[in-house]
């Protein structure tokens, strides 16, 4: 976080000095010891290069997902889909997985996570066009959540 703190004081200064890199590095080195105190749960995931492979199956799952949702709007027929909610229950327990979950469903065009039950830890998914509740869940257990249990847990 400092470097990209610093990173950004840079291209803001306008310039890649010697002075305006240390006031930067310091500014930003104190905003992070600052922001600590605020985050009570670190983020410590085990298998950091596993990061890699989740990112490059939702860059092709965000894809998939434009072009089916871009098909569904130019060919847009009521008919032709039904929306609905999946209910998944999650084994994933890390408040950090479960932000990044969070965050892959709610990024991927014709999906929202809706909810989260805290004392069961069941997702409630709203899926623009839904087939196969099947296929959901496979998706977010196999796809996405086995991996965050790898990363976090």
């Amino acid at each position: 976080m400092t470097a990209l703190l610093t990173l950004i004081w840079l291209l803001l200064a306008n310039s890649i000095s010697l002075g305006q890199f240390l006031l930067g590095f310091i500014a930003s080195f104190v905003l992070v010891l600052l922001s600590l105190r605020m985050r009570p749960d670190l983020a410590y995931p085990r298998r950091v290069w596993l990061m890699l492979v989740l990112a490059y199956r939702f860059t092709i799952d965000i894809i998939k997902s434009n072009l089916a949702v871009a098909k569904l709007i130019l060919q847009w027929r009521r008919k032709d889909f039904t929306s609905g909610y999946v209910y998944i229950p999650l084994e994933v327990r890390d408040p950090h997985a479960l932000a990044f979950l969070a965050c892959i469903i709610t990024y991927t065009p014709g999906t929202v996570w809706s909810g989260l039950t805290e004392k069961d830890y069941i997702l409630r998914l709203h899926v623009l066009d839904l087939k196969e509740e099947a296929e959901w869940f496979d998706i977010i257990k196999n796809r996405y959540e086995k991996l965050l249990l790898e990363i976090f847990e």
